[in-house]
């Protein structure tokens, strides 16, 4: 067994320094040239480029990316790139790197891809009012999520929340005929 055996494969919370608008992000390094998973949440913008407007998408949180790959793995290339580094647990062990649990962020990955205009909040934004009814989705893209449904008065539309702990809150459409109230 080598020592890369021994370390776990973990999705960590990372921040990529690098301008809004380079063209070549971590988000987008990282896949091509190195071989790592990265996701970031990403937002439709219309951006004029040339004359001419496009609709374009770009990262919710200029600098907020998850990385899944062991920290032996990873290390290696935080050094070698300048603007990319761990984000930290706040008040615990001395520079101990955040991570989210693999099954949390696969969900979280999994229902933002499952809807073609996600919309993302930070924690701090999601007030008691936004909080509609607890529920579980049972079927279709969403199947086994649970959380609270958004609160938007006279909306006809059901959007689910799911949150990454202390990072991001997402709200993806759930589909009515799947919803079941807790």
């Amino acid at each position: 067994m080598t020592a890369q055996d021994e370390q776990p494969v973990e999705w960590f919370a990372m921040r990529d320094l690098k301008r809004p608008n380079a063209k070549t992000p971590a988000y987008k390094v990282l896949p091509e040239k190195y071989g790592i998973e990265a996701f970031t949440p990403l937002k439709w913008i219309l951006a004029e480029h040339a004359g001419k407007t496009e609709r374009r998408q770009v990262p919710f949180v200029s600098d907020l990316l998850f990385v899944k790959a062991s920290r032996l793995e990873l290390d290696p290339v935080v050094e070698s790139i300048a603007t990319l580094q761990y984000r930290y647990v706040k008040g615990q062990a001395y520079r101990q790197p955040l991570t989210v649990r693999t099954a949390d962020m696969e969900r979280f990955i999994k229902a933002v891809n499952s809807d073609p205009d996600p919309q993302y909040y930070s924690p701090d934004e999601i007030t008691d009012s936004m909080l509609g009814r607890r529920v579980r989705i049972v079927g279709g893209p969403l199947d086994g999520n649970e959380g609270n449904l958004l609160a938007v008065r006279g909306s006809r539309r059901r959007r689910l929340l799911i949150e990454i702990p202390s990072l991001i809150v997402a709200s993806v459409e759930a589909d009515p005929q799947y919803i079941r109230f807790i």
